[in-house]
């Protein structure tokens, strides 16, 4: 929609608040509303004043006047609110040069894009993540100087299996939660108007069901689009997930491991470069493959350890990527291994659906961030005809001892993803798409309010191990 036609869409749905929509340097989404009346078509080149100073990752306490600038092409009616509220994804500005904010996590995203059209090598970067998710009945957590713990509860959960009263059994066996039918399957319903909500609101979903683990894992799938398009999807997809669900009186997480002993939440994230219309990925080599996708794989495998970072970026990330569980932690490309980094999805045999699967990212990644290091990434491997070696077909774990040691992987903790972002950033830098400053601001906050802030604390399973020491 032009500013225009958002003022009439917004007066034909009879909206009476305004809501104005942005990410922070984590990734969590913040708002401020106003009423509709504020909305005028010049809005859209003036924008709406906040204090960037209170937004994590963001301005310094002295120059803390921002400005939120609407994108019309983003407007939608809140389907939550008892209020009928239009909401639009806003780009923040300098209110005193106008330009972009530089942390503003959308604007790296979309100088990624146009750093790939003016590369000249595509002019259309696809991203399709699929992002999964736990529902619970019930959280609790705290941490204190003399105390930590943690407890999640589900209906659905395994562990629930031994209740004495109202256990009607159907629960999935840990590990076996993949496509069971209902009852075993307990939210079908749930996930079906999370999709009814997520079409009303502009989503193109594709399906859902219920994933490995037990306590609820799920998935549902939204179809490929550009990349800021597909980051501002999934930025709406959480926020219709976790407003159902709390609507039902159920709690979603999408930490990418909040069970110890079962699977973990990935966000599998399909790409493709496209020129004039046209798959550049397709072609006569490996699984289909062109040459430009083996390259575009090779930069996604050699600075995978550094995009670690910006793809699993807490310090749960790194309780999923261990060997096991499907995890993928090796770097190294196959059409079939879901150990493997790289995944080439053989479902199709059209030049349209061929894709590169990136499978270490998780759910609790900037998505802006994430989906233009990993564009940068692979663009490095398709400027400097990176080989990414020979595939992985074999199962992993029939290899040797020594096999394995000739496959690296992915790091074994949130430190070590921050250390090797240090060494290894030099790609994110072209274009200007990332900048020294917003790396060394976020891998100082990552290490600072993260690493450092659990590393200095208990674990409960330290006193299971230690205390009689």
């Amino acid at each position: 929609m032009t500013p225009k036609e958002v003022l009439e869409f917004a007066k034909k749905n009879d909206a009476r608040q305004l809501d104005l929509r942005f990410t922070d340097l984590p990734g969590v989404q913040q708002h401020v509303t106003y009423p509709i009346t504020q909305l005028e078509e010049s809005s859209f080149e003036e924008g709406f004043g906040f204090d960037g100073s209170s937004i994590r990752g963001w301005q310094a306490i002295n120059e803390s006047d921002m400005l939120l600038l609407p994108d019309p092409a983003t407007a939608f009616i809140d389907p939550f609110f008892e209020t009928k509220t239009l909401v639009m994804v806003c780009d923040a500005i300098d209110p005193i040069t106008k330009q972009h904010y530089d942390r503003d996590p959308r604007w790296i995203a979309r100088k990624a894009e146009m750093y790939l059209k003016n590369s000249g090598l595509a002019d259309t970067a696809f991203f399709g993540a699929e992002a999964e998710f736990f529902i619970f009945d019930n959280v609790t957590f705290d941490q204190t100087a003399n105390s930590g713990f943690y407890a999640v509860d589900a209906e659905e959960g395994r562990w629930n299996s031994s209740k004495r009263e109202n256990n009607l059994g159907y629960r999935p066996r840990y590990k076996e939660g993949y496509f069971p039918v209902p009852p075993t399957d307990h939210h079908q319903d749930l996930r079906a108007e999370m999709v009814e909500t997520m079409i009303k609101c502009g989503l193109n979903i594709e399906c859902h069901h219920h994933e490995v683990a037990t306590g609820g894992q799920a998935e549902i799938d939204q179809r490929f689009d550009t990349l800021v398009k597909s980051a501002d999807n999934m930025m709406l997809y959480k926020y219709v997930i976790r407003n159902t669900a709390y609507q039902y009186g159920k709690t979603v997480t999408f930490m990418p491991k909040p069970l110890f002993g079962d699977n973990g939440s990935g966000m599998h994230t399909h790409q493709s470069l496209w020129r004039d219309k046209k798959p550049l990925f397709a072609g006569d080599l490996y699984a289909g493959l062109s040459q430009m996708a083996l390259w575009y794989i090779g930069g996604l495998l050699k600075h995978a350890r550094g995009l670690a970072a910006l793809i699993a970026p807490t310090t749960n990330s790194y309780k999923r990527l261990v060997p096991g569980y499907e995890a993928p932690v090796n770097l190294a490309y196959s059409r079939r291994n879901r150990s493997a980094a790289c995944r080439i999805p053989m479902y199709s045999a059209s030049p349209k659906a061929k894709r590169v699967e990136f499978r270490p990212p998780d759910p609790s990644c900037n998505c802006y961030m994430a989906f233009a290091a990993m564009l940068m990434a692979g663009l490095d491997g398709v400027i400097n005809k990176i080989d990414p070696g020979e595939p992985l077909d074999k199962d992993i774990y029939d290899l040797t001892p020594e096999e394995m040691k000739a496959v690296p992987s992915m790091p074994a903790s949130l430190e070590e993803a921050l250390s090797s972002l240090e060494d290894d950033h030099a790609f994110l830098l072209k274009g200007d798409v990332f900048s020294e400053e917003l790396l060394e601001t976020y891998i100082g906050y990552k290490r600072k309010n993260e690493a450092d802030a659990v590393r200095l604390r208990p674990h409960p399973y330290e006193f299971a191990l230690y205390y009689d020491i």
